[in-house]
């Protein structure tokens, strides 16, 4: 398999299942031997394990041997931290919540906004 970034080769035995056990994402990075900065990381950790997940929702890994699903795993977390790398998560936009404020789109017919600004207002005194 594939060397990871600190040149050693990664066991790939079982590597679906032992990637669904993980939580934390070092132990994706750690476990795939993609290298990373722990400051990018920091920033940008849930947008980078939110785009890996859409990444392999697209593949069916079910079937594959080990070797080629470590593989795919390894090169959709490295695209995607690459992504977060060299842009803003709000460049992204991959959560609702980023994507519903999106302030090059257009607002939703129907619902009204209020800037924050304008109920901070005094109002005049009778």
């Amino acid at each position: 398999m594939n060397c990871s970034a600190d040149g050693r080769p990664i066991d790939v035995t079982g590597i679906l299942s032992r990637l669904k056990g993980l939580s934390a994402a070092e132990e994706f990075f750690a476990l795939l031997g993609v290298s990373h900065d722990p400051k990018v990381l920091d920033v940008s950790r849930l947008h980078i394990m939110k785009r890996v997940g859409q990444y392999l929702a697209e593949e069916d890994l079910s079937d594959l041997p080990d070797q080629v699903v470590a593989a795919r795993a390894r090169a959709t977390l490295q695209r995607a931290y690459e992504e977060f790398a060299t842009s803003s998560p709000l460049t992204h936009r991959v959560f609702k919540v980023l994507k519903d404020h999106d302030p090059n789109k257009p607002a939703t017919p129907g619902r009204a906004f209020v800037p924050f600004e304008s109920v901070l207002k005094r109002f005049p005194k009778e």
